[in-house]
């Protein structure tokens, strides 16, 4: 068996073989298109027509049509992250940093880690995570625009109370109004910003009404949790990419920073506050925390005993985030088998 490690980037990929040792047997480079890695794979079957793996580091944004062409073409592929392939570049014997000496690294990551997760097509969760990040980028392109335009309104009269928020249809009249009685260069530019203005939340409010009745359909069992709405299940399902990659709850956590990380002084266990994982998540989980502390009976109940304990407030909410993250992941779990489960009733 061999490693086939891939350093991606945007206008070519760098391959190298490597024995099961780590050793190197071969390097090519390529472009990026779906031509060029069918070359890349009759260039591997003329190195090596055994079994093989093949190692790509985890940038999707570069490698997404890469791994899609190999899957197609029956390959394993896994996705190693890109701290583990920098560690196993330290230690290496060659100095300085070029595409063969990252793809080599990759290589033997792979062989140093037996659990990396396996590459996949793109599902569901992929279009989710597209719709919420677009809808995200014009909330802050109108957060801009609102300071923008409230700049103008303050030059224009300041004695005029401006509405205070000026994303609803009420705001744009009232404003549009209030223009009429003005002319000039700063009246014209706050008119173009309120005309912009009103087509971002036109589009914002299409978005989410799009991924409210996606949601319900893809995530049942998520959007039951309480505190959970349809944009920040949509979040969780799009930054999660796939729970079938881990192996477990606590990988997930691990993954999202609820984990608390272990910090020993002498025999003395302790631990702190992890500050590693993915932000957004860890963000949606503490967003279904702050509303569950709020009206939920049972993570009320859990908040006052923590208390109760010793454990401050913070301290506290650390620990229902933590009870939340397993409760997300088994929601996700469930909500994959059914999906998985209708997937064979219609092929059936």
């Amino acid at each position: 068996m061999v490693i086939i490690g891939i350093d991606a980037h945007k206008r070519s990929h760098t391959a190298v073989i490597a024995n099961t040792v780590g050793r190197q047997i071969a390097v090519k480079t390529i472009g990026t298109t779906s031509n060029d890695h069918l070359a890349l794979l009759a260039w591997a079957n003329k190195h090596d027509d055994q079994e093989r793996l093949w190692a790509i580091e985890d940038c999707r944004h570069l490698s997404r049509r890469l791994e899609r062409d190999l899957l197609a073409a029956g390959e394993q592929v896994v996705r190693v992250p890109p701290k583990l392939m920098s560690h196993v570049r330290d230690s290496a014997r060659t100095f300085g940093k070029s595409d063969p000496i990252d793809a080599l690294s990759i290589a033997r990551a792979a062989l140093r880690e037996p659990d990396l997760p396996v590459a996949h097509l793109d599902g569901a969760e992929r279009e989710i995570r597209l719709l919420v990040d677009h809808r995200e980028d014009l909330v802050a392109e109108r957060t801009r625009v609102i300071s923008r335009l409230r700049w103008h309104l303050h030059e224009l009269d300041p004695s005029w109370a401006a509405p205070a928020n000026f994303d609803r249809a009420s705001a744009f009249a009232r404003i549009k109004f209030h223009l009429d009685g003005f002319s000039g260069i700063v009246a014209d530019l706050a008119r173009r910003l309120l005309t912009h203005l009103h087509r971002l939340t036109e589009e914002i409010d299409e978005l989410t009404a799009e991924l409210s009745r996606r949601i319900p359909v893809i995530a049942p069992a998520l959007l039951a949790i309480v505190g959970c709405g349809s944009l920040t299940a949509a979040k969780i399902l799009g930054e999660t990419a796939g729970v079938t990659r881990f192996r477990s709850k606590d990988a997930y956590a691990r993954h999202n920073g609820t984990a608390p990380l272990p910090v020993w002084s002498s025999n003395k266990a302790r631990h702190r506050l992890s500050r590693t994982g993915n932000r957004q998540l860890n963000a949606a989980l503490h967003r279904i925390a702050l509303t569950q502390a709020r009206c939920h009976p049972g993570a009320r109940d859990l908040l006052a005993r923590r208390k109760a304990g010793g454990d401050g407030g913070m301290e506290a909410l650390r620990i229902l985030k933590r009870r939340l993250s397993d409760v997300v992941y088994r929601a996700l779990i469930d909500d994959h088998e059914t999906s998985e489960a209708c997937k064979l009733v219609v092929a059936a």
